[in-house]
């Protein structure tokens, strides 16, 4: 029987959502535990990390796990060919739950049904990001305390980002209405909006950041355009600044707005935000060890209380 494992967000229903929530609020409120100890924790990161890569050792680290695997593939078997199969295959042998970005779309998947342990997808290419979005859905419920029938707009890289992606799959079962903000160049695939209109959740599209889509919304998440996804640079450069948050326009936004971005910003998000209550981007990152705290010890069948 193959482990449960996280590499797509629909991989959870509400309930796991729901359950996922729960426990992380626990974690928050007392995050040293020794729940992992004499457990061995694979981190496999193909691509770059900070947050995510840290989020994770932090966790483990809470949690007295003990971790091994790494940062950079020039330190890697990769480097001299081997497949991600065999390198699966191989670190499984040493470990009891596998962690892994890979700049491959739909790598964590071919993983997960290699492995005999569970793989947690910390990102593969554009495509999901299943924890980023557990992390963003429990920072909404605790600054929202719901996260029933709430309007979400979401702006920048809406094509490329893996963020965006992953939140509207696991928002779709609590009723969103979401504004998508976007250039031309980078609007939302045509894919995430059939799957809205399948799950009959209501949505608008916008050219221009305008207040309109930002003083009827009580999530403003804002995203980075992605370098790293362009092949064509002058793309990029004609695209990479086209918005930013400035804390003058908030003026007029409902009370209860919080501004999330998964991290790390460029441009799109000037730093006079940082002093304004409603930004709330640096708690969203912090959140991240009590939600990976969480989906680690639920994947291992660790009981937290």
């Amino acid at each position: 029987m193959k482990p449960k494992s996280l590499v797509n967000i629909e991989d959870y229903d509400r309930d796991d959502i729901m359950r996922i929530i729960e426990t992380a609020y626990k974690f928050k409120n007392n995050p040293n535990r020794s729940l992992l100890k004499g457990k061995v924790c694979g981190t496999l990161f193909f691509e770059p990390s900070t947050r995510t890569r840290l989020s994770f050792e932090t966790a483990i680290n809470r949690l007295r796990g003990r971790i091994v695997g790494f940062s950079d593939t020039a330190t890697s078997s990769a480097t001299k060919g081997e497949s991600l199969k065999d390198t699966i295959m191989m670190v499984s042998n040493y470990t009891d739950i596998i962690i892994m970005r890979h700049h491959l779309e739909g790598s964590a998947r071919y993983a997960s049904e290699v492995s005999p342990v569970p793989i947690i997808n910390a990102g593969d290419g554009s495509n999901q990001h299943p924890t980023q979005t557990m992390l963003d859905i429990f920072s909404i419920h605790e600054t929202q305390s719901t996260l029933e029938n709430l309007t979400i707009t979401i702006v920048g890289d809406l094509k490329y980002g893996r963020a965006v992606h992953s939140l509207i799959e696991g928002l779709s079962h609590f009723n969103p209405t979401f504004n998508f903000v976007a250039p031309e160049e980078l609007k939302i695939p045509e894919k995430h909006k059939l799957f809205c209109d399948n799950k009959s959740i209501n949505y608008r599209e916008f050219d221009e950041f305008s207040p309109e889509s930002i003083n009827d919304t009580d999530i403003l998440y804002m995203t980075r355009v992605q370098r790293e996804r362009f092949t064509d640079l002058m793309e990029y450069e004609k695209v990479k600044n086209v918005y930013t948050l400035k804390n003058d326009m908030l003026k007029n936004s409902r009370k209860n707005l919080k501004v999330l971005h998964p991290l790390p910003r460029v441009k799109e998000i000037d730093q006079d935000v940082d002093s304004n209550p409603k930004a709330y981007y640096f708690e969203q990152a912090r959140n991240g060890i009590f939600t990976r705290q969480a989906v680690i010890c639920d994947l291992l069948n660790i009981d937290v209380d």
